[in-house]
Formats: C-alpha cells, sequence, structure tokens
C-alpha cells in the first residue's frame, strides 16, 4: 500500500496557522551507493566494491516483500531531481518540513553499518553515517537533528558502556523497531507475509524492552532516557501488567530489578507514536495515553515511508491544549535536551 496525496482543504492553510511540531522519526537516504564515500577511508571504497557488504541475512539492502518496495516509501516522495525517497534536503522541506511545520525534526537513518559480519566495516559505517547526517542534513536546516548511530550486534552487557556514556551526556537512547540482525523478527520464525513483518514492529520491541528491564540496565543507570522507535505504543500498559505480575512471583531471580518493572517503564520510556493505534473507539486511545502519560509521547510521522501519520490526523478533537503542546512539540524538546 502506497500513500496516494490528495489534495485537502485544509492544505490551503498557511503554515502559520499550523500549530509548530516536532518530528521525531524522520528516515533520510543516500541519493547514490557511493555517497558515504568521501567520509570512510579509502581502504573502505575498495573493500566495499570487491566483498561488499555481507549482511548477516540477504534483508539489510532491501525490504523482503514486494508491499514494502520500493524502499516502503510514498509514490509521491521521489525527489523530482532524482534518487530515492527522503534523498534530497530540498524535496523533503517542500513535502514535509515546510507544509506540517516541522521545527524540531530527528533523522534515524537506515540501511547503515548494523547487522554487518565485518565489525571494523560496520564501525566505519556508522561514523560515515554520523559525519554524513551533519554534512548534508544537520548543517543545513537548523531545525533537523541527527541520530548517533551505532554498529549492534548480540549481546546485552557489551552495550553498558553505550548507556552509561549516554546518561552522562543527557541523550536519549533510540531503539528502532525491527533490525535484522540475522535472527527472525518473531518467535514463530521469519514472516510468510508483510503483514506479519507489519505487526511485528510491537512484538520486537516489547521483547527489547523486557530485556531491557529484566536484564537491570534502566536500574543500573536511573537517569537513562530509552526512546521506543516506530512500534506504537498501545501495548505498552499490557507489558507492563504482565511484567508486574510475573515479576512479583520470580522477583528472587532478578533481585537487580528492585522495582515493579511498571514503575521503570514509566519513568525511563519515551514513545514515538508512528504507527498509531486506531482504534474503534478513540476513547481507548485516550485511556492508553493516560496511562503512560501524555509527558512520555513523541510525535513522529516515519515520512517518507507509506505508512506516513499526518499530523493533522492523529488526535481527535477536545485535547487540552496543554497536552496537544506536549504531545507535538514540548516533550521532544525536553527530552533532547533543546530550548
Amino acid at each position: 500500500m502506497n500513500v496516494q496525496v490528495r489534495k485537502r482543504p485544509e492544505a490551503a492553510a498557511s503554515v502559520a496557522a499550523k500549530p509548530a511540531i516536532a518530528d521525531c522519526d524522520i528516515h533520510p537516504s543516500r541519493a547514490t551507493r557511493t555517497e558515504l564515500y568521501p567520509f570512510l577511508a579509502k581502504r573502505w571504497h575498495e573493500h566495499l566494491e570487491t566483498y561488499e557488504r555481507n549482511p548477516y541475512q540477504g534483508m539489510m539492502d532491501g525490504p523482503p516483500y514486494p508491499k514494502a518496495q520500493p524502499n516502503a516509501s510514498r509514490r509521491d516522495a521521489f525527489p523530482p531531481e532524482g534518487g530515492p525517497q527522503g534523498s534530497s534536503l530540498s524535496f523533503m522541506q517542500k513535502q514535509h518540513l515546510d507544509p506540517n511545520n516541522v521545527v524540531l525534526g530527528v533523522l534515524n537513518p537506515l540501511n547503515t553499518g548494523q547487522g554487518i559480519r565485518n565489525h571494523d566495516l560496520a564501525a566505519a559505517i556508522c561514523s560515515a553515517i554520523n559525519d554524513w547526517q551533519i554534512e548534508k542534513w544537520t548543517s543545513k536546516d537548523f531545525r533537523l537533528r541527527g541520530s548517533i548511530v551505532v554498529a549492534n550486534e548480540d549481546g546485552q552487557r557489551r552495550y553498558w558502556p553505550i548507556y552509561e556514556a549516554a546518561e552522562a551526556a543527557g541523550l536519549p537512547v533510540g531503539v528502532h523497531a525491527f533490525g535484522f540482525g540475522g535472527n527472525p523478527i518473531t518467535a514463530s520464525g521469519w514472516p510468510s507475509y508483510y503483514i506479519e513483518e507489519m505487526v511485528g514492529h510491537s512484538q520486537c520491541q516489547q521483547t527489547a524492552l523486557a530485556s531491557l528491564v529484566l536484564e537491570g540496565v534502566l536500574e543500573r543507570f536511573p537517569k537513562l532516557k530509552m526512546i521506543m522507535i516506530e512500534a506504537g505504543f498501545g501495548w505498552a500498559p499490557s507489558l507492563a501488567w504482565r511484567l508486574d505480575k510475573v515479576w512479583q512471583r520470580l522477583k528472587s531471580e532478578v533481585p537487580h530489578v528492585k522495582r515493579p518493572p511498571s514503575e521503570y517503564i514509566r519513568d525511563q520510556i519515551y514513545w514515538t507514536t508512528q504507527p498509531m493505534e486506531d482504534p474503534e473507539r478513540r476513547q481507548d486511545l485516550l485511556d492508553v495515553i493516560d496511562w503512560i502519560g501524555w509527558d512520555k509521547l513523541l510525535f513522529a510521522t516515519d515520512y517518507p515511508h507509506w505508512d506516513f501519520d499526518d499530523p493533522s490526523r492523529v488526535l481527535p478533537a477536545g485535547i487540552s491544549d496543554a497536552n496537544r503542546d506536549a504531545f507535538y512539540l514540548a516533550n521532544a524538546r525536553k527530552v533532547y535536551g533543546l530550548s
């Protein structure tokens, strides 16, 4: 499914009439295969030309389902100058940042060095991605902020120095849905259908969040802020309730988890909204938000992907001005430490 954008009456409204928003999940793309080469040592140019990337499994360089093509993105997001969706700053400004009055846009690059078998190459590509974000994006538009990309592999405590550094610097750590590290993204193996992969957004994040809590990361680093990106949030209360119930019976196994898991989740976890749940009864959604806290949600569109959430349509009428402002902008400024 690809979004076919039609002209709507509200599109004619001036940007000044729209509320300023933060978009906490924008995916920038590289215009060409070699766009990172200026940020890589020459040895890696030759390595990539000779050996390519060699990920742990073959889905790293392209979605496995036709519905995810091209690039899981909107058909109307191809830049006029050519290149894949999300690869043109000027077109992103024209199509998304300006008309939606995005005053803070957080970049989450995809197709990075994560999941590559050669760990030195993985680290080099992640470093190049970080430099590329500055050169092509954040230095050219003051509204954009880059995410520091870190090479990730299997393991738990090997990541703790990253959490420690993030806590010391006052930086949140974002965990984006999916991640092709060589293992199936569902407990029943590789999905047979694209719909399973889409539903898997929440499944993979639930296991990641449970691991963060039960491994003791949030207890060890009480000032650390974690952001769960692109997995929705409607599942948060039920996961927290289940964790609390099981923890009451088995907490002797994890003495390092000193509080009910739900307390860590409510204190230290933030959530980007896309893909936002859309229940038949909108009050059900508002009840979930009340449990999570209006101060813990960061609005996101997932631009330029086809399941883009339009900022003008995600919240029902009747939300207080304070909650609406927090949802669209204030929470993001606070968690990212931006005035």
